[in-house]
């Protein structure tokens, strides 16, 4: 078996081409006080399921600070003691958190605060070096940003971090990175439902990984979510947040559903799960990107690993997708 694999930007760093984002293994917190986690978590079968992934071709983990206030960090740092050098660790920093009340309290971008931040998470991953590490407030100003660059490349000078990137969704802010000594990736929100073709054509322009946040629509594109589901308080889809865009307060969107149904077909064709097909999709934007979808399980671990057997939809399925969609 062949694992389809990609490169990180313009770093030797290569990756199998489907990663796992580490948002809801880090558990329960808060955000404007009301939750931004995913619902209570099982750090052993969180370890099991990274676990699982590696051995299955994942070899790009993603993850921030601020989930569960450094919970997660910690839980992927012992899952992957005894693999650090066969994978690919990102994680972000720029929300300041209290642990204690697990909850996030503002943003620092300041040079201080950043180098602050990566000894912080060095230390909860259990590792030398963090291979990307990314700005995780969007809207950052570009002046402020300036500075933030080089400290980070400060930092890549010093062996803390191999790269960086930025968590935006912002084609102009994206942009900032080119050229840029270490900058590597970044990070956006993309999947089938919500093309974004302004930042694909960014990152392949300027040579940056194209990591996809929410490829599978918050778990509405894993087709397990019907117009009478309703998820609960403790989860970030049932809280109540104004962005979250797929559920309103628990209730999946119904425009949402609908599109989903109408590209099911082409999907789940050649054997894929919903999933796999959502992911394939990403694989077939473009050759930068590389999509992370998220887990609580085994299970989910499994399947979004086996996107990476199937490989990315054909053009002509890509095609009949935008007819489909009205694109």
């Amino acid at each position: 078996m062949t694992t389809l694999t990609r490169k990180l930007g313009g770093t030797e760093l290569e990756v199998g081409a489907i990663g796992l984002g580490c948002w809801a293994i880090g558990g329960p917190f808060l955000l404007d006080g009301k939750q931004d986690g995913w619902g209570e978590v099982d750090d052993d079968e969180s370890i099991r399921a990274i676990d699982r992934a590696v051995d299955l071709g994942v070899t790009f983990f993603d993850t921030a600070d601020v989930y569960g206030t450094g919970h997660s960090e910690r839980v992927l740092g012992r899952a992957l003691r005894d693999r650090r050098d066969a994978v690919v660790i990102a994680t972000k920093f720029g929300y300041t958190y209290d642990e204690a009340r697990k909850e996030i309290t503002g943003t620092d971008t300041s040079a201080a605060y950043v180098r602050r931040a990566c000894e912080a998470s060095l230390a909860r991953l259990g590792t030398d070096y963090i291979d990307l590490y990314q700005l995780h407030v969007g809207d950052t100003g570009t002046a402020a940003a300036e500075d933030v660059f080089a400290e980070l490349e400060s930092l890549v000078d010093k062996g803390m971090i191999r790269s960086y990137g930025w968590s935006t969704d912002d084609e102009e802010r994206a942009r900032m990175l080119a050229g840029r000594h270490g900058a590597a990736a970044v990070q956006f929100a993309i999947n089938v439902l919500s093309d974004v073709p302004g930042l694909v054509e960014v990152s392949e322009e300027a040579g940056l990984a194209g990591l996809a946040r929410s490829p599978l629509a918050m778990g509405l594109l894993t087709g397990k979510f019907t117009a009478e589901s309703r998820l609960p308080a403790d989860d970030v889809r049932g809280s109540g947040h104004s962005w979250v865009t797929y559920f309103r307060d628990g209730r999946p969107d119904q425009d949402a559903l609908d599109r989903l149904a109408a590209v099911r077909e082409i999907l789940t064709s050649e054997g894929r799960t919903l999933a796999q097909g959502a992911l394939a999709w990403i694989l077939a934007r473009g050759e930068a990107m590389i999509p992370i979808p998220g887990f609580k399980s085994v299970a989910q671990a499994e399947e979004n690993a086996g996107a990476l057997d199937r490989g990315p939809l054909t053009p002509a399925q890509m095609g009949e997708i935008d007819a489909l969609l009205a694109r």
